[in-house]
């Protein structure tokens, strides 16, 4: 990695927050990002306090690195099936809601081979390769490909 890139890749990248995301004051920030670099691969995590389940969320990866997280965090099971009404005194998590989270990987990416895990502290990680250009012989073939037939003897 040149010192442009390493500079590029070390600013924080453009986050736009959306719904409880955006205006929710209270408790441990909802959508922080953390982006990672290997020769083939980006990981990013973000946090996603308050979401319960991973069917709660979904995301868009784009061919161009952008990525689009939609979700809903939705009210604990006991407040919602408590027969007083909680009066909450003191809030530190985010607020039920929608939200939307979007943010661009350092470059493109091929957004079929990604691995998404939702982990149980409420950090969605994902692993997408980047998009490799296909290197090209000097007939015009991929360097890798092989077309079936045998040199003659």
């Amino acid at each position: 990695m040149n010192p442009n890139e390493s500079a590029k890749f070390h600013a924080k990248p453009d986050i736009i927050l959306t719904g409880t995301a955006k205006t929710c004051p209270n408790g441990p920030p909802l959508g922080l990002v953390d982006i990672g670099s290997s020769e083939n691969a980006y990981l990013f995590r973000v946090a996603l306090p308050g979401v319960r389940h991973k069917c709660n969320i979904k995301f868009d990866i784009q061919r161009e690195g952008r990525v689009r997280i939609e979700g809903v965090i939705t009210e604990s099971e006991a407040l919602k099936n408590s027969l007083k009404g909680y009066e909450m005194k003191v809030q530190q998590l985010p607020s039920p809601g929608p939200f939307t989270i979007s943010f661009n990987l350092p470059g493109p990416v091929d957004p079929r081979l990604c691995s998404p895990q939702f982990r149980t502290d409420g950090i969605l990680e994902v692993i997408v390769m980047k998009y490799q250009i296909p290197l090209v012989s000097a007939e015009g073939l991929p360097e890798n490909w092989y077309n079936g037939s045998f040199p003659a003897p």
